[in-house]
């Protein structure tokens, strides 16, 4: 009876342990894939910390070059980032507005709960159009439908034309559905003041040789940045 009992409880613990290793496993592959498909992101300076703020930002023509020149390229969506508080009616919310292109989307692995994305004629007006994550919707209107509502961020009032399915927690600990999305001349227009872009978001097509696609976005950018041989990657 021991020696049957001793064999049990060791089969089912090795049972549970793979178990949850897989399940473990399966969460942070679904996390990292919920960030977007195949994504490179891009962004200014050497490093991360201090030491990169001296790089200069990248242009919307950086995004038109990479469409035009690089193979294996499904979406480019270039972004920027900015704190800021969404007001509705009495309840405000500061959360992270971002400005970019429709690919931002596609880029991202995003998909519609309701309502649409901006058009590309939204995006070239600087339409105040917006889309809002999951988390904004219940901060600001708790389960009511926002598509057609106008909340106001910063000083400017946005009509809200979509809403994104929840993504939950991201790979980093945060929270993706903490959201805004607006055109990027929006964004630039209505609360940087600036036509600087911080961030590129590549998506490679399926089965696309990842290390193929960044040597070749570091080249062209290398290019385009007027980089010497001699001098190391500003980006």
């Amino acid at each position: 009876f021991l020696t049957i009992l001793g064999v049990v409880i060791g089969v089912a613990a090795v049972i549970t342990m793979v178990t949850l290793g897989n399940g473990a496993t399966r969460s942070v592959s679904d996390q990292i894939a919920s960030m977007g498909s195949n994504l490179v992101m891009l962004m200014p300076g050497q490093r991360f910390g201090p030491g990169s703020e001296g790089a200069p930002n990248f242009k919307v023509a950086d995004v038109e070059a990479i469409r035009n020149q690089i193979g294996a390229v499904k979406a480019v969506a270039p972004t920027v980032s900015k704190t800021a508080t969404a007001v509705y009616q009495a309840r405000n919310w500061s959360t992270v507005v971002n400005g970019s292109s429709e690919d931002f989307f596609e880029a991202g692995n995003w998909t519609l709960a309701a309502g649409r994305t901006f058009s590309e004629t939204e995006e070239r007006a600087g339409k105040a159009v917006c889309v809002i994550g999951e988390t904004v919707r219940g901060k600001l209107f708790d389960r009511q439908n926002p598509v057609g509502s106008e909340i106001r961020i910063k000083q400017f009032a946005c009509e809200v034309i979509g809403l994104l399915a929840s993504k939950g927690q991201g790979a980093f600990g945060n929270d993706q559905d903490d959201v805004v999305v607006v055109p990027l001349k929006t964004l630039q227009r209505r609360i940087t003041g600036s036509t600087r872009v911080n961030t590129l978001l590549v998506s490679m097509a399926d089965g696309a040789d990842a290390d193929s696609v960044k040597a070749g976005l570091t080249q062209l950018l290398r290019e385009r940045r007027k980089l010497a041989d001699t001098d190391p990657d500003n980006f």
